[in-house]
């Protein structure tokens, strides 16, 4: 299996308690982030949603798809979110909240590996341009949080 490490960072111009709302209503998350087809609760967690898993069918730029299933392992309103993931990618996210000055700064961190046979095959050339394509739906994502929180304000 392929290894992959990445850190991604977004600055949202929006309370915490904002970004954390929108952030942890997963089941959400389509109609903002633009290269996340569905989500379907596979499983309930607790009052706080420890245990949860939810399947995430996600597409890029480049043509293929991904589905990832995600347990949630730790919730720590508003500032910290943990998942594990398995499927076809396995490993670990975290995401991270703090405020700053002009709203909140996300960090999630995705320490993950591939299970696709093709893509492990390729991942030796491949790599940067499936790091490429992850970092592309990242900032779908960012770029759509920030306008549903602006849009959500200017309401």
């Amino acid at each position: 299996m392929a290894t992959y490490s990445f850190v991604t960072r977004w600055e949202i111009r929006a309370p915490i308690e904002a970004v954390w709302e929108e952030l942890f209503h997963s089941e959400r998350w389509p109609r903002w982030w633009k290269g996340l087809q569905q989500v379907v609760e596979l499983q309930g967690g607790d009052p706080q949603r420890i245990g949860c898993v939810r399947r995430f069918t996600w597409t890029g730029w480049l043509p293929y798809t991904l589905i990832v299933d995600m347990r949630i392992t730790r919730v720590e309103p508003p500032v910290a979110l943990e998942s594990l993931a398995s499927g076809e990618l396995e490993g670990r996210g975290l995401c991270r909240l703090s405020r700053s000055h002009h709203g909140t700064t996300v960090r999630y961190d995705w320490e993950i590996r591939t299970t696709k046979r093709w893509m492990n095959w390729l991942g030796p050339v491949a790599r940067p341009l499936f790091a490429w394509n992850h970092d592309v739906v990242m900032r779908w994502g960012g770029g759509g949080l920030a306008r549903l929180l602006e849009d959500q304000r200017e309401a």
